[in-house]
């Protein structure tokens, strides 16, 4: 019989507050979160991170303000600690601003005029500004989270912040643009989902969907006479999900680099994962090649009892693949003494699940199992190019969306989330090509004993532990977390589906129902923390789970509570602590998101009040801005007990 992978402990001490009641319709526009602890905002969109004033939320965003603002989008987010107990007190939150809501940056109303609104150059710099990472200095006094404005460490990274390409693919042909013939130099990082972090104190931010700011607008490659070469162009944007329009962001009408009939290398300078020193506001943020192209979700650190180094990785999309990058090098256990190029030399694998509860991780490496000129890999350099074509190349479990990544403090099991699926079992059934020629997210794949739900909407958490817990392993042993959903009530599976393991979308959760499971992290005494991104307006599929959540597992038991709901239409999404785990940072992305024609018709929050006072001095609330709260239990105790 197979060996299913072994459970984490219970945390040190019990989840034993109790938990919150769902916001269902009417919802509550704010965050709730457990009798006994208090959530207020520490820092929203448009606040300064200087001396220089805060936005004026009634006004349109301009390129200027943004630049010394806190971004658009919160997501993932960790927290630099000062050394020793001061860390406790003060710090660096480094997190990402993953995207834009252009009509609310352009101050356009109704949200349908942007997309015939007369585009300009300035708009767009506006919310290429907004996008990237935030470095802010934070501190705690009189018992009070704030930021510090005169910390000089504060910064943005931006969509057009120069950064530098590391590693087997930098310099190569297909990264060489008109303006960068080096192949070496990019302007800005984009669509930062999740995050990571390094052993030796650098933040990674993950580039995820980044191919909805492009747009070919002529389906062809002007200039390019040589059709096998074209073909091969196309195919890679097809693969990707570049296609014309894109997400209906409009860059492209004024920024000519987002033109990828015009410039199709451009899009190969996307998808990475980039190096960020927090501590050292000259630095040039880093894209690390060797860890693969795709739409990275995170990248979570594991370092075994043998100090190898491992990143684990999804590809969030419906029927891509889940990854882990091993460093060449071992952890010395001296951040000073580390090699700044430590991600640039190790090896990429993709991982196939087996029926039998094993697993098997497949080396991305040129010359082996297909990678090969004959099959469209002409070196390292392109396989990493075409993770995903690679990936297709050496027949990986496609998998229901696979978003963060968490390892236990103590066995390093790790556990991901697989948010939903649509296409999964519909019919008539297709799986990704061999030769990478499929659509991005268009295949239907038959269930399998890995992602075992047809139309797969509440999604799943899988784990696996490594053999040996080697992180350098190629067998690894798997099994699945939890089925989420609603066990009051069930609904019909569509018609075109393969019924084959359908369980009428009912939940098999030890505890408080939820859906869509998204962001995930464990704290250090071994709580599991699950955040949620679902529709967030407790309607439909959502009307007895409610809005978003973030839930507290017991990863031995599965025991789950509800820890805190959020505001109408939003998503939960990053969280951390400081060292002693009393102070928690918690991102809330998108309120009141799906406006139609005011922009809050949906929510008002933060400025609404409900969660403490915020930078905004108006009478009425003119937007709703993606936030951070800082949660805090009221008797000064550990956060989750």
């Amino acid at each position: 019989m197979a060996n299913l992978a072994e459970a984490a402990p219970s945390p040190l001490a019990p989840i034993s507050f109790n938990p919150v009641a769902p916001s269902l319709v009417p919802m509550t526009d704010a965050v709730t979160v457990p009798e006994g602890y208090t959530a207020k905002v520490l820092i929203s969109w448009g606040d300064s991170i200087t001396k220089e004033p805060h936005w004026d939320t009634v006004s349109a965003m301009d390129e200027a303000t943004q630049l010394h603002c806190y971004g658009a989008n919160t997501d993932g987010m960790h927290y630099f600690p000062l050394p020793g107990l001061a860390g406790n007190r003060r710090g660096l939150l480094v997190s990402n601003s993953e995207y834009c809501d252009p009509p609310l940056v352009n101050n356009i109303s109704p949200a349908a005029d942007y997309a015939k609104a007369s585009i300009t150059l300035e708009m767009v710099r506006a919310q290429q500004a907004a996008h990237g990472v935030n470095i802010v200095g934070i501190e705690k006094k009189h018992n009070q989270w704030s930021v510090n404005r005169n910390w000089p460490l504060n910064r943005r990274i931006t969509g057009n912040t120069p950064c530098r390409i590391s590693g087997p693919a930098a310099g190569h042909a297909l990264m060489k643009t008109a303006a960068d013939p080096s192949g070496k130099k990019v302007l800005g990082t984009l669509n930062n989902c999740a995050h990571g972090y390094t052993p030796w104190g650098t933040y990674l931010a993950c580039e995820e969907n980044w191919n909805g700011y492009f747009s070919n607008e002529t389906g062809d490659v002007v200039g390019e006479l040589d059709i096998d070469r074209k073909f091969n162009i196309l195919k890679g944007q097809t693969r990707y999900g570049v296609v014309k329009g894109g997400f209906g962001y409009r860059w492209h009408e004024v920024d000519e680099r987002f033109r990828v009939d015009l410039h199709p290398n451009e899009p190969n300078r996307f998808g990475w994962v980039v190096e960020i020193d927090p501590t050292n506001p000259w630095s040039t943020p880093v894209k690390r090649t060797a860890m693969g192209r795709m739409k990275h979700e995170g990248a979570q650190v594991v370092i075994d009892r043998y100090n190898n180094i491992a990143f684990y990785m999804g590809d969030d999309e419906r029927n891509e693949y889940i990854y882990k990058f091993v460093c060449a090098k071992k952890w010395s256990g001296n951040p000073q003494a580390t090699d700044p190029n430590m991600l640039d030399q190790g090896t990429l694998y993709v991982a196939r699940f087996n029926a039998d509860s094993s697993g098997e991780w497949l080396p991305l490496v040129w010359g082996e199992n297909g990678l090969t000129p004959e099959n469209g890999f002409g070196s390292q350099a392109e396989v990493l190019i075409k993770t995903r074509q690679a990936a297709d190349r050496l027949g990986a479990t496609m998998m229901d969306r696979p978003e963060w990544g968490a390892a236990h403090p103590v066995t390093g099991e790790i556990y991901m989330t697989l948010t939903n699926n649509s296409r999964r079992g519909n019919t008539p059934a297709s799986s990704n090509n061999v030769d990478g020629t499929s659509n991005a997210g268009s295949s239907n794949p038959p269930v399998d004993s890995a992602n075992p739900r047809p139309d797969n909407d509440y999604g799943h958490i899988i784990r696996w532990r490594e053999d040996n817990a080697d992180v350098r392993a190629t067998g690894f042993s798997w099994d699945i977390f939890v089925r989420c959903g609603d066990k009051v009530s069930a609904k019909a599976l569509g018609s075109s589906y393969d019924s084959t393991g359908s369980d009428s979308y009912k939940g098999a959760i030890n505890g408080d129902d939820y859906g869509a499971p998204d962001g995930l992290w464990f704290d250090r005494d071994g709580r599991l923390w699950i955040q949620t991104d679902q529709q967030g307006d407790a309607k439909g599929d959502w009307i007895n789970i409610g809005g978003n959540v973030m839930m507290c597992a017991d990863p031995a038991t599965g025991e789950t509570k509800r820890f805190l709901t959020s505001p109408p239409n939003c998503e939960v999404t990053g969280v951390v602590t400081t060292p002693d785990g009393r102070s928690m940072f918690v991102g809330i992305q998108h309120p009141g998101e799906d406006w139609r024609i005011n922009f809050t018709d949906n929510s008002s929050w933060p400025d609404n009040g409900f969660n403490g006072p915020t930078t905004f001095t108006g009478t009425s609330v003119s937007k709703p801005r993606s936030s951070v709260i800082v949660i805090t239990k009221d008797d000064g105790g550990v956060v989750g007990t």
